[in-house]
């Protein structure tokens, strides 16, 4: 027999602690780790500011110096003439300058070179005058109407009403009824009376041609109205549109007052209108002649 058959127990004892040994080993190997070291921070340099001056002028050398000093001073004086300029005063003038102004302000003496400033008097301005408010007159309740006065009103309103309405109509009642008619008119009865009134007044302005308008040889046309009644007679008659010539305007006015009274209107007529509008244009014709075309 070999040596590990005759000993099992120690194999078993020397197979466990290689195992413990492989696991303890493995445990270091796998949680230690190596890194490498970071590497170093670059150095920042610190920024250096160059500043290029320019280079200071040469003073001039006074060609007569009034006085003597360190440095040569052109125009320092404040003041016209010469003046000696101020020397930087030492440590014991300091000193001495301090010691004077502690023992004023101790004493309550004013420094020389100040000056006290004036008074300012403030003068109180008065007070505005207060204006006392108005008073407020109490406004009294109007009594509201009662029933019977708002019943009286509403009748009054509709007599005022009716009266108006009454005297409208009567009024309008009154008023004649009119109608225009030119040469356009169509309707039987109102265009058979316009020829016939037109014919007539053609005939009585031949017969009475006017002397005046054939010896200057005038010639033109006008618009005319003329306002007939119900029983022929001229109720108006107006130029619209003049001839250019005031001798033709007046010849046509009067050939047209020479021509009426003209025809009663017929009864179709008389139960509509009361005055006939005519409107007519007139020609003076240079043949002597008087025709209405339109």
């Amino acid at each position: 027999m070999s040596a590990l058959s005759r000993h099992p127990e120690e194999n078993g004892r020397l197979a466990t602690m290689l195992a413990i040994a492989a696991l303890v080993h493995g445990v270091v190997l796998l949680g230690v780790g190596f890194r490498f070291p970071p590497p170093p921070k670059p150095q920042v340099q610190k920024r250096l500011d160059v500043v290029l001056m320019p280079p200071a002028k040469p003073t001039k050398k006074p060609k007569k110096a009034d006085f003597l000093a360190n440095a040569s001073h052109e125009g320092a004086a404040a003041q016209k003439g010469k003046s000696r300029p101020p020397a930087a005063p030492s440590r014991p003038a300091l000193h001495r300058a301090r010691k004077a102004a502690v023992e004023r302000i101790r004493s309550g003496t004013p420094a020389p070179q100040q000056r006290r400033a004036p008074k300012v008097v403030a003068r109180s301005r008065p007070a505005p005058r207060r204006t006392p408010p108005a008073r407020r007159t109490p406004v009294k309740a109007r009594p509201r109407p009662d029933v019977a006065q708002l019943l009286s009103s509403t009748r009054q309103e509709i007599a005022r009403l009716t009266a108006e309405l009454d005297r409208n109509s009567r009024y309008a009642s009154q008023r004649p009824r009119r109608k225009a008619i030119n040469a356009s008119t169509q309707e039987y009865r109102y265009a058979a009376y316009l020829e016939a009134w037109r014919k007539k007044v053609e005939r009585v302005g031949n017969l009475n041609y006017p002397d005046a308008a054939r010896r200057k040889k005038l010639y033109g046309d006008l618009l005319l109205h003329v306002a007939v009644r119900a029983d022929g007679s001229v109720a108006e008659i107006q130029v619209l549109r003049s001839s250019g010539h005031k001798i033709l305007d007046d010849a046509a006015v009067r050939i047209v007052r020479l021509a009426a009274p003209f025809a009663p209107f017929p009864e179709e007529i008389r139960k509509e209108v009361d005055i006939l509008d005519i409107t007519r244009t007139w020609q003076f014709l240079s043949n002597n002649r008087l025709f209405s075309s339109k």
